[in-house]
């Protein structure tokens, strides 16, 4: 299994020096990062627009070591809002937010990411949009729901993110499938042992089924983060099973996977939203998308080999 293997490098800095350095490394993050700035990003959340797609944007960054970084991290999302409402887009452009990189590995990282979050939500509904928390590893979850649960007092629009190969997420779909609720559901991208979760994939795609039937059948607003063709089609059929019509889930998908796939579901009628992150620590980001697909593997293989 390389997933692991791959997972395990996206924490060593000495292979981190080694990938930054590979010739073929660029025209492979170009291909998942949309790029390094604001400024860069802009004209594709107009394209997807345009396309009749909508966003949510991930400023990468995870390894967050003193609060003067959270803060910054903070800042980089207060200015992303204040360019999303010059464009005037509304909920088709949302921002996705990692709790670690508001501090909540910190001491007292709870409350400093509390803290650091907040503005940037409010900020986020001042100009019409919302935040979603994304789900990390499995020690954190706790304090992420915990801070989803406050913010939603005052924002209640604000999603969170569930992961189908852990033992706990069928439990915690329940409680979240609630009126109001955003949550969006993904496979899980950490490496996690087997006391917590699953390890085959097989198993991992009938909870994600279990979980999305749960979502469905619930009185909040499913979010279906699967490039699998097959996960789509049920989720489709789940779907017209609990009475919903197509604006009442959406799909998810990265940037710069599957796109001919994200503008088919949106001509048939579903909400599509892309998941575009930019930034220039794009490290962590990018090998989690090595490890979830072996063929984004091979891809970047045969980039190496073929430059310099």
């Amino acid at each position: 299994m390389l997933g692991p293997v791959i997972l395990a490098a996206s924490r060593s800095d000495k292979m981190r020096r080694f990938i930054s350095a590979a010739p073929g490394t660029k025209q492979v993050v170009d291909r998942f990062i949309a790029g390094e700035t604001v400024d860069q990003v802009v004209p594709i959340v107009e394209d997807a627009a345009d396309k009749g797609l909508e966003v949510t944007l991930d400023v990468v960054g995870e390894d967050i070591t003193t609060p003067a970084q959270a803060e910054a991290a903070r800042d980089a999302y207060l200015e992303l809002v204040e360019r999303l409402k010059a464009l005037d887009l509304g909920p088709r452009a949302e921002m996705s937010v990692k709790l670690s990189m508001f501090g909540q590995a910190l001491e007292n990282g709870h409350e400093l990411a509390l803290a650091n979050v907040r503005p940037v939500v409010e900020a986020a509904a001042a100009i019409g949009t919302t935040v979603t928390l994304d789900a990390e590893d499995h020690t954190t979850l706790d304090s992420m729901f915990a801070i989803h649960e406050e913010l939603r007092k005052d924002f209640p629009q604000t999603g969170c993110v569930i992961q189908s190969y852990l033992f706990r997420t069928e439990d915690d779909a329940r409680r979240l499938a609630e009126a109001g609720s955003r949550v969006r559901i993904v496979k899980g991208a950490y490496k996690e042992p087997a006391s917590v979760a699953y390890q085959d994939k097989a198993e991992i795609d009938k909870a994600y089924v279990r979980i999305t039937r749960i979502l469905m059948a619930g009185a909040g607003y499913p979010m279906i983060g699967s490039h699998d063709p097959r996960l789509i089609a049920i989720a489709q059929e789940l779907g017209r099973q609990a009475g919903r019509k197509l604006d009442e889930y959406e799909f998810q998908m990265l940037y710069g996977i599957r796109s001919d796939e994200h503008v088919r579901l949106a001509a048939e009628g579903h909400r599509m939203r892309v998941y575009t992150a930019y930034g220039t620590d794009w490290y962590g980001y990018f090998m989690r998308r090595l490890a979830e697909k072996p063929a984004n593997l091979l891809f970047f293989g045969r980039s190496i080999l073929t430059k310099g």
